[in-house]
Order: C-alpha cells, then sequence, then structure tokens
C-alpha cells in the first residue's frame, strides 16, 4: 500500500473521532446505534499526542516521546506534530507497524461476516483501511466495547489461521473508540461517512455482504409507532 495512501487514511482518522457523542435536536441522548473506530497495530499509542483511550504506558522507551493524555485532546495537535510522532515511534515498537493488505482485508471483512451473522449484530456500514476500521452496528445486547471485543478477537484469529500475521505480532492497536448514535439522521450521516472513507483515500468503494442498507431504525416502515424509542425520537423533534 503506498505511503502516502497510508498517511492520508492516517490523517482522516484524526478527524474521525470529531463525531458529536450524540444529536442536539434530543433532550435526552436515546442510542440507536454505535461508531466504532479501531487501528492496526502501531497506528495509534498511548501517548499519541492526539490523546489516547488508554491509561498506562507500559514502554520506558515510548514515555520519552511524549506524556499521555487519556481521552481526546480538545486541541488537536498539527498535521506535521502527528508524523513526527508517527515516524520516531516506529523505531522504538517491538513489532514493525501493522498495515493490512487486500488480502489481509478480505480476511478480516470474512470473520466480521461470521462474527456478525453469530452474534446477530445488524451492520449498516463498514470501512476497512490498512490502517484502522470503522464500523456502525445497531443497538444490540452487547455494549459497544463487547462488539469492539468480539470482533477484534475473530479478525486477529483468522489472520493467524492464514498465516499472513505472525502468532506473536499484535493485530489490533488497543480498545478504539465509540460514537454514540441516538437518531436517524445521525445513522444516516455515519453511514455516508463510513462509505467516503476509502474513497477519499483513494481507494476502491467498498461492498460487504454483511452490510445491511439503512432503513430508518427504529422509525422504519412498519415500526411501532409507540415503542419506546418512536415516542423519544417524536418527543425531541417536536420539542
Amino acid at each position: 500500500m503506498p505511503g502516502a495512501v497510508v498517511r492520508a487514511s492516517r490523517l482522516r482518522l484524526r478527524e474521525s473521532v470529531i463525531l458529536p457523542l450524540h444529536s442536539q435536536t434530543m433532550p435526552l441522548p436515546l442510542v440507536i446505534g454505535y461508531h466504532l473506530v479501531w487501528t492496526g497495530y502501531g497506528w495509534w499509542l498511548p501517548n499519541d499526542p492526539r490523546g489516547s483511550m488508554s491509561h498506562v504506558l507500559r514502554c520506558d522507551l515510548l514515555a520519552e516521546l511524549g506524556k499521555l493524555h487519556y481521552g481526546r485532546k480538545k486541541v488537536q495537535p498539527a498535521s506535521r506534530i502527528i508524523r513526527d510522532f508517527f515516524k520516531n515511534s516506529e523505531a522504538l515498537l517491538r513489532f514493525p507497524v501493522l498495515t493490512f493488505t487486500d488480502r489481509d482485508i478480505r480476511c478480516i471483512a470474512n470473520a466480521f461476516e461470521e462474527e456478525i451473522a453469530g452474534q446477530r449484530y445488524t451492520c449498516y456500514a463498514c470501512a476497512m483501511m490498512p490502517d484502522h476500521v470503522h464500523i456502525l452496528i445497531r443497538k444490540h445486547k452487547h455494549p459497544a466495547e463487547e462488539m469492539i471485543r468480539n470482533l477484534q478477537r475473530a479478525s486477529h484469529l483468522a489472520l493467524r489461521r492464514e498465516g499472513l500475521v505472525d502468532l506473536e505480532h499484535p493485530v489490533w492497536g488497543g480498545p478504539g473508540w465509540k460514537v454514540f448514535l441516538d437518531c436517524p439522521e445521525d445513522v444516516w450521516r455515519t453511514v455516508k461517512y463510513i462509505q467516503d472513507n476509502p474513497i477519499n483515500a483513494r481507494l476502491p468503494a467498498q461492498s460487504w455482504s454483511f452490510v445491511k442498507e439503512y432503513d430508518d431504525w427504529p422509525l422504519h416502515p412498519g415500526h411501532d409507532p409507540n415503542s419506546p424509542y418512536a415516542r423519544r425520537l417524536r418527543s425531541g423533534r417536536e420539542g
């Protein structure tokens, strides 16, 4: 994968967690879906200058590159600072940064398909990039963190089973992020954002068999107009 494509993808990932946690039209958030994002190994470190979801930095060498900041920083660093951090960190990692090839991505997609079917998730969008993943899943009995764990586990086992990743080499770069979506407008906007990810990186558009076309759930045709979701969404719009 050309380095320029991966760098562009990484900078777009910088923007992907800016999405609002919930719609401003709702008096109280009512989650109907999750935009889940996580990176391949080495692409987002605990002390990344953008902030991270890590509480601990276990490598003393990496500590020399900067302090750990839990959560996304309100003021984001310039692209130059991110590039310099990434360049300096590569030599300090125990394993090479993992960039997914087309074959890797097909393997990950197959693992996702099996896991989504097995867990009975409903997926409305998915983009698998050379360095990170975006996936939109409808509200489910599993919390977002468990969905990420299940998809990460299924895919890293598949990559090892196919001999695409060394048994000791980490596949994923951490627990990732979740963005709560609380109305159909949020879902539609996020579906487009995810679909545009490969195109904006000058990669082919992606189409996956496990992705279902969004139908305005929970306001889809035939829905119960008196369901808790429908009543709350209506009250938010009418208020």
